[in-house]
């Protein structure tokens, strides 16, 4: 029998190795920019075209590299920064595995410039897929350019499971900013099909923040210092009433090395205790020095997950610091920062398990505070929460409460017994005349066979979300012109979006033109919706469907349609007069799907006389 075992082709060994280093074109865009930073350049500037499908290439003015480098350079694991094993926890530098530019070329066709400051000539060398078609001397200036050429040309597989244009090129945008975050003393500049998005000059953290993400956010950015033996903590924090309801503006770092680290964020979040409202995220950019040996970043292709030796300590000592610095800007009540008292509690206050992304929440449930009151001589039994989460999680048979938003994504409910007028007529004319609005969220009423709850939020969504998809199938929406049109800056990222959505948005009767790099000029809204913050609203509106946009198995209209439901609906707390309650209802069965709200969730159930029996039995 023949021997089986052989090695691979270096060819196919760096597809491999590209298949980690290579996901898509922000991860060719990470490595070039790392390694333009490893070069010392004081000035890095970025050309995309068709979302990096086509061109990602990166220009510095660094060190340059001699003609063997320039063609060292695309081996594997080869290396300027590791001599010996143990140099693997002293790193300082970006760039350090030696696979990046192997791992591209291997999946692209890739064109290098470069020239030391000493050398009268440069090296051009090009590589097609991991083939060397050029290697010969060039005019050029002093530095490096890399251009990467239709990536996944020869894995079309690859190619194939490449996102849209606007999604990747939003990743590529993402990594660019946190980047240019980690080193305000360098220049970047970003261009897009030949359109300057960014022209970042050299300046402090806080200018780069605001040339990032708009001169408002210079207005509410708090200052994080704190300097210990094992961490020196430095950054900026948004103030809480500026958090927004999508992730995304969080930025940590570690040695000026952008990491993904939950635990730690959980100690930023849980810094602003109950400063927040519910599923909102503060803005920040912080950076921690930390002693390259007691660290670990080559857990990761990518680098982005990094091992401490003494993460709980760094734990509390962050959300120290961000306490600290909201009790000083008057964000915060004044707190006791003590170092005696933070030592002591060190091991009483153990943080949550790594990996948990927890937020800190507390209860405003009334019954939850509710005494107890005397009624005829009998104290009448405290309600506790349980208690009302169990009444309220008993559905009648036909809701079919286990048939999950999960199970039919696309939002179709399968049709429960009964005809929608069956379920209306069951709320006749004297049940309507006894409406109760129960802490204003619920409408309660009285059924043949017990009470119904109904969820005035859920339930408006549901109507408004029917109601949106039927004007953009016909797109026939009726818009209000503005007697003053209002300009609204956005962040980069938020124009990606805005920029992929503005047609549907016109289709649901939003006026909206370009003014400017960052800006749209808003001079109509649609006529049905009652709008008093124009800016709020549409904030609001691109959170919720940016919060769509991992639901790959829904269309865009149909992401836009609930998302414009969730903003423009009533919400929890808002008080309906009687007939407002008479009008939801009666619009909520008229709905081709009454019993679920466009997330999934139930927008009512029935409470049978039986089953309240047993609570009283």
């Amino acid at each position: 029998m023949p021997d089986i075992i052989h090695l691979l082709p270096e060819s196919v060994a760096n597809q491999i190795a590209a298949g980690e280093v290579v996901q898509r074109p922000a991860s060719v865009v990470k490595e070039l920019l790392e390694n333009a930073l490893d070069s010392g350049a004081n000035s890095i500037k970025l050309i995309i075209r068709d979302a990096g499908k086509t061109l990602v290439q990166v220009t510095d003015d660094g060190c340059g590299m001699s003609e063997t480098d320039a063609r060292m350079c695309f081996e594997r694991h080869a290396t300027s920064k590791i001599f010996k094993a143990e140099d693997l926890f002293n790193i300082h530098t970006m760039g350090f595995r030696g696979e990046a530019l192997a791992s591209i070329a291997s999946v692209a066709s890739v064109d290098l410039k470069s020239r030391r400051v000493e050398d009268e000539t440069g090296t051009h060398i090009m590589i097609d897929g991991s083939d060397l078609a050029v290697h010969e001397p060039c005019a050029c200036v002093t530095g490096t350019t890399v251009s990467v050429k239709n990536l996944f040309f020869n894995i079309p597989v690859r190619k194939n499971f490449l996102k849209s244009n606007s999604i990747e090129y939003k990743h590529i945008v993402d990594t660019f900013i946190t980047i240019a975050l980690s080193y305000p003393g360098i220049q970047f500049i970003l261009f897009n099909d030949k359109a300057e998005i960014f022209h970042l000059n050299k300046s402090s953290l806080r200018q780069r923040i605001t040339g990032i993400f708009g001169k408002k956010y210079d207005s509410y950015l708090v200052p994080v210092e704190e300097d210990t033996p094992l961490v020196q903590i430095r950054g900026f924090i948004g103030k809480p009433d500026q958090a927004r309801k999508t992730k995304g503006e969080q930025y940590l770092f570690v040695n000026d090395r952008f990491i993904r680290n939950p635990y730690f964020n959980h100690a930023i979040f849980s810094a602003f205790d109950n400063l927040l409202s519910a599923d909102t995220y503060p803005f920040y950019s912080i950076f921690l020095k930390i002693p390259p040996d007691k660290i670990d970043v080559n857990v990761h292709p990518t680098k982005t997950e990094v091992k401490f030796e003494d993460e709980k300590a760094i734990y509390l000592f962050l959300k120290t610091a961000v306490k600290r610095s909201l009790s000083q800007y008057h964000v915060a009540p004044s707190l006791d920062f003590e170092q005696e008292a933070f030592h002591k509690n060190l091991e009483q206050n153990s943080p949550p398990d790594a990996g948990f992304d927890n937020r800190i929440r507390f209860s405003n449930n009334p019954s939850s505070s509710m005494s107890n009151q005397s009624y005829k001589g009998k104290a009448i039994p405290k309600v506790s929460e349980d208690d009302w989460k169990e009444l309220l999680s008993i559905l009648s048979a036909d809701t079919e409460a286990s048939v999950s938003h999960q199970d039919h994504p696309s939002g179709i409910i399968p049709e429960l017994p009964g005809t929608d007028n069956e379920q209306s007529k069951e709320i006749g004319p004297e049940n309507k005349s006894k409406l109760i609005q129960v802490g204003n969220k619920y409408i309660l009423t009285t059924i043949h066979a017990g009470i119904m709850l109904i969820h005035q939020q859920f339930a408006h969504q549901r109507i408004l979300f029917e109601e949106y998809m039927n004007i953009l199938k016909n797109k026939q929406a009726a818009s209000q012109k503005q007697l003053f049109p209002e300009v609204i800056e956005f962040t980069q990222q938020d124009m990606i979006v805005v920029h992929d959505v503005l047609e549907i948005l016109s289709n649901m009767g939003f006026i909206m033109e370009a003014f400017g790099k960052k800006a749209y000029l808003i001079s109509g809204l649609p006529a049905d919706i009652k709008i008093t913050d124009v800016k709020d609203f549409i904030f609001s509106l691109l959170e919720e469907y940016k919060n769509s946009l991992g639901h790959t198995e829904i269309d865009t209209n149909e992401k836009m349609a609930r998302a414009l439901a969730v903003t423009a609906s009533i919400k929890q707390g808002d008080n309906l007069s009687h007939e407002e309650m008479i009008m939801l209802i009666d619009r909520l069965f008229a709905c081709e799907n009454p019993y679920f709200a466009p997330n999934g969730k139930a927008t009512l159930m029935k409470i049978y006389l039986d089953e309240i029996d047993k609570k009283f039995s």
